[in-house]
């Protein structure tokens, strides 16, 4: 028996409604890899190992005739592959794409990452693309990135020059143009022990402040780069990346889309924008436009393998 995840309205009045038997919305009835429902359940999924690979990432000799561009996916900060992608990384491979994470910012054995300096951690990426091509033979990847791992994805195309690498850029409510402690603050309360990293410990949050140098030097002219198809999207619901729309990169050629633009009364905030399904099927619009549809909301998550 399936639960709702949105309200519904009628005749302009706002109603609950209970739906008692709805069938999970999927492209494959018995998906290969299975889809974790929640952010919470991610960082106990991460806990054993949290170098682990998410369900569908990382897949040796992994190739796709039909989406034969890789998708590398960006952790934000505090996070890493297992427990901020544990939704979107089998989504997207059961969806046919070669998906690929790595770890960054802090070793991978420890369950809070992605804390070092930016300008480093944009370097791994930029080292971990040419691994993914080398490995596939492609000649770009597809980078989406949540938090300040859309930043970063941002980042690389700008100020390292990987534009050329880049086919599609997704961020899931990257920290474009800064953001404020508090809403770092509110970050880390998700994460438990990231709440003691807060300051000098991370880099990564300083670097992410309104104003810092790496905000200024991304934010100096035009942050979107010509070739790459960007897309952005964000919830109404934000408290982490302030103030609302900061995110947006109001340029042209961008697509800037509010998750409830298309589900009003979809609750998702920053940290499950990786969990939401009708954020995947934004993020499968943006990284194949041929075959876009808009997101059901009344689907579910998956149930957990």
């Amino acid at each position: 028996m399936a639960k709702p995840r949105h309200l519904a309205v009628a005749g302009g009045v706002l109603a609950i409604a209970l739906i008692a038997a709805l069938p999970a919305a999927a492209a494959d009835a018995s998906p290969a890899y299975p889809v974790t429902p929640s952010l919470a359940a991610g960082i106990a999924n991460a806990i054993p190992d949290p170098a682990a690979a998410p369900a569908g990432a990382n897949v040796p000799g992994c190739h796709s005739t039909a989406h034969p561009i890789p998708v590398v996916l960006v952790n934000g900060t505090f996070g890493n592959a297992v427990d901020d992608f544990g939704g979107l990384a089998p989504t997207l491979a059961n969806a046919g794409y070669c998906v690929y994470t790595f770890d960054y910012g802090a070793p991978s054995s420890q369950l809070i990452q992605s804390t070092g300096p930016v300008p480093a951690s944009a370097q791994t990426l930029a080292s971990y693309v040419q691994h993914v091509l080398a490995e596939t033979g492609a000649s770009q990847v597809n980078l989406i990135g949540h938090s300040q791992g859309g930043m970063l994805a941002e980042y690389y195309a700008k100020v390292l020059d990987g534009a050329r690498y880049v086919h599609d850029l997704v961020g899931l409510s990257p920290t474009t143009h800064g953001t404020t402690l508090d809403g770092l603050t509110l970050l880390a309360g998700l994460f438990p022990g990231a709440s003691g990293l807060i300051g000098d410990a991370c880099q990564a949050c300083a670097g992410q402040e309104t104003g810092s140098a790496v905000i200024q030097q991304l934010d100096d002219g035009p942050i979107a780069q010509a070739g790459v198809n960007y897309t952005i999207i964000e919830t109404l619901n934000e408290t982490v990346v302030t103030p609302l729309g900061s995110s947006f990169i109001h340029e042209p050629g961008v697509t800037n889309e509010y998750v409830q633009r298309y589900c009003p009364f979809d609750l998702v905030d920053h940290g499950d924008l990786s969990y939401d399904p009708v954020v995947f099927q934004l993020v499968l619009n943006a990284l194949d436009p041929a075959t876009a549809r808009n997101p059901d909301c009344f689907d579910e998550y998956p149930a957990p393998a």
